[in-house]
């Protein structure tokens, strides 16, 4: 959960996955949909369907116990250098860093050199002596990720009560390094094309080509073209960010009782159902758009009534 997501975002959701799978055993008998929903709002879903594959393995392959060497740990899906590492560093005690933004980060102002420049491998590797001097490698994993979010930060890092200051060269050096980079964002313009009908109802399939949103149930997504929108009204307009794309959305929709055979209906009142942030969004909308319409409904049918008894006592008068 804690990779490219914030502790403070993290916690709530942790708190409530480990109190519904508290043991390898439940979550690896559990299965996706569920996973999934227990997941809803944390973005990066690749990362749930990995614990879930990961958990099935580690119950199937290793006796529910996870490996002891790197390279056996990076067989499981989803881990890699950085996440294995930290693993066998903090469940095994070895003498093991995560390189992770934050350990980059502070090593590079320790040399006052930019992160491109160093082989952060290599590093670890001739300095082991002096980085393990102790037996509480699971704590140093743990601190050194933790000073650097905390301490050695990206954005006015606290210099002055750094305990490293006095060796450190980018507090030393009159021309430090930049060791933050702007995000880059690239802007995409898309069409969503909604099929609605009067049971408040929308129409989703998995048959798309949005690599972000790979195997989702989702309406027709297109690139912007003019030449998409015939007979479909728009809904909205409205922007939405995922990872490095800031996506420009015009909402369409139009009823109908006939859908492609490869779409299924789907209820905008299901809360069951697992849904990324992508999806809530024009979701929310049309929520707001039935309810809207049921209200002018209302509306109109209450005008015709207070009508017709105007009406009637004109008459009787």
């Amino acid at each position: 959960m804690l990779q490219q997501t914030q502790v403070k975002t993290v916690i709530p959701y942790f708190k409530k996955f480990t109190k519904k799978f508290p043991t390898l055993q439940s979550l690896s008998k559990s299965n996706e949909k569920q996973i999934l929903k227990m997941w809803e709002g944390l973005g990066y879903y690749r990362r749930a369907r990995n614990l879930f594959a990961c958990s099935k393995q580690l119950i199937i392959l290793y006796g529910g116990k996870l490996p002891k060497t790197l390279d056996e740990i990076k067989k499981l899906p989803g881990i890699g250098d950085y996440t294995g590492s930290a693993l066998l560093g903090l469940v095994y005690d070895q003498p093991r860093i995560a390189v992770d933004g934050n350990v980059r980060r502070v090593f590079a102002r320790n040399l006052n050199k930019k992160e491109a420049k160093i082989d952060f491998i290599k590093l670890v590797n001739s300095n082991s002596k002096m980085l393990f001097i102790n037996k509480r490698n699971a704590d140093f994993v743990e601190a050194l990720m933790e000073f650097g979010a905390l301490i050695c930060r990206p954005k006015n890092p606290k210099c002055f009560v750094c305990c490293l200051n006095k060796t450190c060269k980018y507090f030393k050096s009159s021309k430090k390094i930049i060791t933050t980079s702007k995000k880059m964002f690239k802007t995409k313009n898309y069409d969503i094309f909604c099929f609605l009908n009067n049971k408040k109802q929308i129409a989703l399939t998995k048959k798309n080509n949005l690599g972000f949103l790979k195997n989702f149930n989702l309406p027709m997504i297109k690139e912007t073209n003019k030449n998409n929108i015939r007979s479909w009204k728009l809904l909205n307009n409205y922007y939405n960010s995922i990872s490095n794309l800031k996506l420009n959305i015009n909402l369409y929709y139009k009823f109908s009782s006939k859908i492609p055979a490869e779409y299924n209906w789907h209820s905008l009142d299901d809360k069951k159902e697992f849904r990324p942030s992508f999806t809530k969004k024009y979701l929310d909308k049309f929520q707001i758009y039935f309810n809207e319409k049921k209200n002018s409904n209302h509306w109109c049918r209450y005008s015709r009534i207070n009508s017709c008894e105007f009406i009637k006592k004109t008459y009787r008068s």
